[in-house]
């Protein structure tokens, strides 16, 4: 059987914590940016988590 490979994109764009819980980066972070209020820009620089159903389908496509 050959390896699986790592989708790129999702490689990219999402993080597996070591509980298994997978994480994102918020949307439209550097469009129009300095328009911005300072608590707008401050939201965008944490990471949340994703819905158990797409979970599942981003650890599939990291391999995991």
């Amino acid at each position: 059987m050959p390896k699986i490979k790592t989708h790129k994109g999702a490689k990219r764009r999402f993080h597996v914590t070591s509980g298994g819980k997978v994480l994102r980066t918020k949307g439209p972070k550097s469009h129009l940016r300095r328009n911005k209020s300072a608590r707008v820009r401050r939201a965008f620089d944490k990471k949340i988590g994703t819905s158990s159903a797409n979970g599942k389908r981003i650890k599939r496509l990291l391999g995991r």
